[in-house]
């Protein structure tokens, strides 16, 4: 099965072009910019010389015509008053501009604002940013409007948004319908798609959004750094052999250790796998026919994963959910001190029909933050702390938390040193003396008894 996937993933990275096309009208020739080569392109379309393209009506009004030149050239100066784009389910969406209030759905959007210089912008915020004080110190203290499946439209219209960015690709139309007056936009952040991120909905969205708030420049900076990071994760994990891969079971928690029957594990495309697929390890789950199915989740039974006996175990947690519950235990910026955590490992490692694993006999059993899965680094940094956990030789020179720090503080600019605060990874990864990744530095020595 796994040969099978990363043949059709070589194929699909040498059909595809280096970059998806950056799904805004008026980027007539289907490049990832928006510039004078698109008002040229137009030109020739309206001089017979150049095909139509999708996106060449830059106005929307049913006709490829010098209107579009102007629309073109107002978007190359950022004084367009309506920006139409294609969103993350590739259904045509027209944004007003100025855009001057923002209500932001989950941690992606709210982080991917902020990234974007926009965050005096937001005024509303749904539950999981709220309950993020510590992630989110200024925008958690903005107007709740609820949890983002169904949100209380009251208390959006009240915070009196020019857009809503929404983070689920299910219900867009039927927040639209519910928010007069409101452009309601869902970005892709959902799908990153590590296997060929440049082409990704995500890096589509992030691109998307840097024109919808005019920083177009920040956006591509941003890019690059993440892209960047990927490739040198992926070219590393590419380099192991296949007999030195480990295989990991990427397991949900609490599913894993409640009284619930069945394990939770992860399908190809949620990012929990494509992050493990990544640093080249083996996902445990490539076997099942349900691996390459479109739900995310698979429920196994707990007979399977001792049969299949895993050489680590992942399990995921999750601080605040899309539906408006906080979960124990705390982790990731909510929680300086593992305590809990560590109480919620051994839960699991005590389980008698699990003792003879070789994960839990060795000690290779990991609790990691639920946030990497759904922040706005669209997976980077939870494949940054796996390849170090999964293969520290592979990735000796790899510093996750360094790569985690510098999203912190370049990107967010937030005032959070992860030395001192934060439990992203238990246990820990022990970088030197006196020096965790994962959580704060002054657990080094209770982990190292």
């Amino acid at each position: 099965m796994r040969e099978a996937i990363l043949a059709l993933l070589t194929l699909a990275l040498a059909i595809m072009p280096a970059f998806a096309t950056l799904g805004v009208f008026g980027n007539a020739d289907m490049d990832n910019t928006i510039d004078e080569l698109d008002v040229e392109y137009v030109r020739g379309v309206i001089d017979g010389t150049n095909d139509p393209t999708n996106l060449a009506d830059a106005n929307q009004d049913g006709e490829i015509d010098e209107n579009d030149i102007v629309q073109i050239g107002m978007i190359i100066e950022g004084k367009e008053t309506e920006l139409s784009i294609l969103d993350g389910n590739g259904e045509p969406v027209t944004v007003h501009k100025p855009v001057e209030r923002i209500v932001v759905e989950y941690l992606d959007n709210a982080e991917l604002v902020s990234i974007l210089n926009a965050s005096d912008k937001v005024v509303g915020i749904d539950y999981a940013v709220a309950k993020s004080e510590f992630q989110f110190p200024d925008l958690s203290k903005r107007a709740n409007i609820g949890q983002m499946n169904e949100p209380d439209y009251e208390a959006v219209l009240s915070t009196n948004p020019d857009l809503l960015l929404t983070f689920s690709p299910l219900n867009t139309q039927i927040k639209a319908d519910n928010l007069p007056g409101v452009d309601v936009v869902f970005l892709g952040l959902y799908y990153p798609d590590l296997s060929d991120p440049k082409s990704s909905k995500f890096t589509d969205g992030v691109r998307k959004l840097g024109y919808i708030l005019d920083e177009e420049e920040r956006a591509e900076e941003y890019l690059t750094w993440r892209l960047g990071w990927i490739e040198e994760i992926s070219s590393q994990g590419k380099s192991v052999s296949v007999e030195d891969r480990p295989k990991v079971l990427i397991c949900a928690y609490p599913y894993a250790h409640l009284d619930t029957g069945t394990f939770r594990t992860y399908s190809l495309i949620d990012t929990l796998t494509q992050m493990a697929m990544l640093t080249g390890s083996r996902v445990m789950a490539e076997d099942l026919p349900e691996f390459l199915g479109s739900s995310y989740r698979i429920d196994v039974d707990p007979e399977w994963v001792i049969e299949q006996d895993p050489d680590i175990i992942l399990l995921h947690l999750v601080a605040h959910t899309y539906s408006g519950m906080s979960l124990d235990p705390a982790n990731g910026y909510d929680a300086d001190d593992p305590t809990d955590i560590e109480a919620a490992r051994e839960a699991f490692t005590s389980r008698l029909e699990l003792a003879g694993m070789t994960a839990v006999k060795n000690g290779d059993v990991y609790l990691e933050c639920g946030s990497f899965r759904n922040d706005a680094s669209g997976g980077l940094i939870g494949a940054a702390y796996m390849a170090k956990l999964f293969m520290p030789e592979t990735f000796a020179n790899l510093d996750p938390e360094a790569i985690h720090q510098e999203y912190l503080s370049r990107f967010l600019g937030l005032d959070y040193d992860l030395n001192e605060h934060g439990i992203f990874l238990y246990p820990p990864i022990v970088k030197g003396e006196g020096q965790l990744a994962g959580v704060p530095d002054q657990y080094y020595e209770s982990v190292a008894a």
